[in-house]
Parts: C-alpha cells; sequence; structure tokens
C-alpha cells in the first residue's frame, strides 16, 4: 500500500527542540521493515526551523516570517543529512522534495510533482517532503505540513494518511486541560461534527504551528481525495504497522470515496476541456481495456493545450471516448504522434514518460 507519514515538530524534535535521533531511527526502522512487505511511503517531515534554531539561536523569528525562511534555509539541509544517514544504515535512498501551494494548484507544477513523487516510489526512493520554506510567501506557501501532507497524499493517491503528533489522537476535549476528555476513535460520518471541530481548536505545541485543528482541516482535505486519515501518537513508530495490520489505533477520519474514484470525479470536474486528441482504432481498443495512451496511437490533436491540461479524447470515428490530464502538450504530441515510446527522447530532446495520457489520469465516458 501506498501511504503517506506526517511527523510534526513536536515528533521529529526533543523537549530541547533539536532533532530526535533515536525517535527518528525509530520511524526509519519502522518504514524499513514496511517497505519489506511491499509497503510504499512518502515521509513529510517537519522540523526545519526547530534544526536552525538550534544551529543558530541568535536569529529570533517569533511570528517574522522572514526570520523563519532563514532558519528554514539554515535546518532543512541539517534535517536532510540526519535522514540520509538514518535511511542509509537500513539500505534505503532518500530524495528531497520541497513544495509550495503553487505547485500543487498550477496543473503543469502538479503533474510534474506527481510524476516524480511516483517516479521516486517505483525507483525505491523515500521521498521527504517539506514545505519551501525559504520561497514560500504568504499568499502561496500551504500553512502548515498537515495541510501539505493532505495535499501530497493526493498527488499520490494514496488510500491512508498518518499525522503522529504527541498526542493519542483526536479527543472531544483538549487532555491537557480536561483528564476526564474521550478519545475519538473514528469518524465516518459526510460533515464533521461542530462540535469535533471546537474541541480541536488551540492545541498548538511550543515549537510547531500546526494543532489538533490543522490536522482536522488536513484530514478533510484528504478524505474528500479518496485518502483515510489517522491521527495518532508519534512516540511509537510501531503504530504504523499496527494500523496497516488493521488495529484501530488514534482517531481514524473515513474517506469519503476511494482514491481512484476520486480522482476520476476530479478529472470529470475540472472544467472544460482545453483540447482533444483523435486516436486511431488500436488505441481506442486498449483505452476500453483499461490501459495508458501511447503517442503511437494519436492520429491527431488540436485546441493549443499544455502539458497537464483536461483534453477531450475522441475515438477514430469522431464520438467522445475518454477525458484525462495530457502529459505532453499539443505541441510535442504533434512532433511525435504516430512514433513508438523510445523515440520521444529522440525527436524532442526530452521525455516524460511513454504514456501521452497514463491510465490513471483517465477516464472512460
Amino acid at each position: 500500500m501506498r501511504f503517506v507519514v506526517k511527523l510534526g515538530t513536536s515528533t521529529v524534535t526533543d523537549a530541547a527542540g533539536a532533532p530526535d535521533r533515536g525517535r527518528l531511527a525509530g520511524v526509519v526502522r519502522a518504514l524499513r521493515a514496511l517497505i519489506d512487505q511491499g509497503h510504499a511511503p512518502v515521509l513529510v517531515s517537519s522540523g526545519a526551523v526547530a534544526a536552525g534554531r538550534m544551529r543558530r539561536p541568535d536569529i529570533t523569528a517569533g511570528r517574522d516570517v522572514p526570520h523563519k525562511q532563514m532558519l528554514a534555509a539554515i535546518g532543512q539541509p541539517l534535517l536532510m543529512a540526519l535522514y540520509g544517514e538514518l535511511f542509509a544504515a537500513e539500505g534505503l535512498a532518500v530524495a528531497q522534495v520541497l513544495l509550495t501551494h503553487a505547485d500543487v494548484e498550477h496543473r503543469r507544477r502538479y503533474l510534474n510533482a506527481r510524476t516524480t513523487l511516483l517516479g521516486l516510489l517505483e525507483a525505491g526512493v523515500v521521498p521527504i517532503v517539506n514545505e519551501n520554506d525559504t520561497l514560500a510567501t504568504a499568499e502561496i506557501r500551504v500553512g502548515d505540513n498537515d495541510q501539505l501532507s493532505a495535499l501530497v497524499a493526493g498527488l499520490v493517491d494514496a488510500p491512508l494518511l498518518f499525522l503522529l503528533t504527541d498526542q493519542q489522537g483526536l479527543y472531544d476535549a483538549d487532555p491537557r486541560r480536561h483528564p476526564a476528555a474521550a478519545l475519538i476513535e473514528r469518524i465516518d460520518a459526510p460533515e464533521i461534527p461542530d462540535g469535533i471541530w471546537q474541541a480541536a481548536g488551540g492545541t498548538a505545541g511550543a515549537f510547531g504551528t500546526g494543532g489538533m485543528l490543522t490536522k482536522l482541516k488536513a484530514a478533510q482535505i484528504a478524505r474528500r481525495t479518496g485518502t483515510d486519515t489517522v491521527i495518532a501518537h508519534g512516540g511509537d513508530p510501531g503504530v504504523l504497522a499496527r494500523v496497516l495490520a488493521g488495529e484501530a489505533v488514534g482517531t481514524r477520519i473515513a474517506a469519503l470515496l476511494a482514491p481512484r474514484e476520486a480522482r476520476k470525479r476530479y478529472i470529470l470536474a475540472g472544467g472544460r476541456a482545453r483540447g482533444r486528441i483523435v486516436v486511431d482504432a488500436g488505441a481506442a481498443a486498449a483505452l476500453r481495456g483499461d490501459r495508458s495512451l501511447l503517442v503511437v496511437g494519436i492520429a491527431a490533436c488540436d485546441g493549443g493545450f499544455g502539458r497537464g491540461d483536461t483534453v477531450e479524447v475522441e475515438g477514430p470515428e469522431g464520438r467522445p471516448l475518454a477525458r484525462g490530464i495530457a502529459n505532453y502538450g499539443q505541441a510535442e504530441l504533434e512532433r511525435i504522434a504516430g512514433r513508438h515510446s523510445g523515440q520521444i527522447e529522440a525527436v524532442l530532446g526530452y521525455g516524460y514518460g511513454p504514456e501521452a495520457i497514463h491510465r490513471n489520469d483517465l477516464v472512460l465516458l
């Protein structure tokens, strides 16, 4: 199973705010064991600002965004160096992926980010994602890594998102102030009740920017893209294996539909198509057999669409056949249409893969 694990600052760092090497080593060992079982994790990690603060305590940030960006720029390579060392000890390679909100909202950037993440997973490399704090501004920043992790889960069609924090899960009241607060084990309702939203407010940690409210907001995003969210304590990395084995741990917020169904709805509801691709009979038969559209099967295209745009696919008889997200722009497809996939790089000088539209980005009409 493909899944996303988000580690909050309270999980990544110790009481002094430094990266907690022992705890992170435990997480890495747990991920190694799950990878051996055939799972494919993506790690979204907070802690860069805290790591930078430990290295340069003279740079005070508070709510000052430029100084936070400075600390993130100092701390991010320190954090990645630690992750690289810990994963290498388990025989795993890692890759750093820095994203902003614009990367997810812009169609071409979205497709580029998705292609990169899926390619890393296919190559057996563990992507470690963080918000690009050094470049993000108030207008484009995701805002917190909880929301970022939900967006990443949607990017890679992950059916499960872990939000690991310093609490056992979501409670019906703040357990730090109300000892009798009860753990909410599961939320299945289409709309999260107002009382739960109220109970989630105001639980931000000392070092992190998030709290239970941001986690609930992230879960709301994730469930709409077909992802279950589990909020659990990050002190025990064994929680990952327990949940994947079917055990009820922490708070589970159920998805509203399956990831592939959510993606189909996104494609169908993504506004008007920006172009058209006409395919031959062989390609039409392949699409009906749940296969990708290869460039060899393209007869014509028009509309001026670009990479990442939604296009209509027509069969040779002129009838609408499918709708999908183009992996190449029209100008590129006009140069490689009818050619075999192995010729793409020779013609263009580069390539985004053999598919004009991948089957995961295509819906039959």
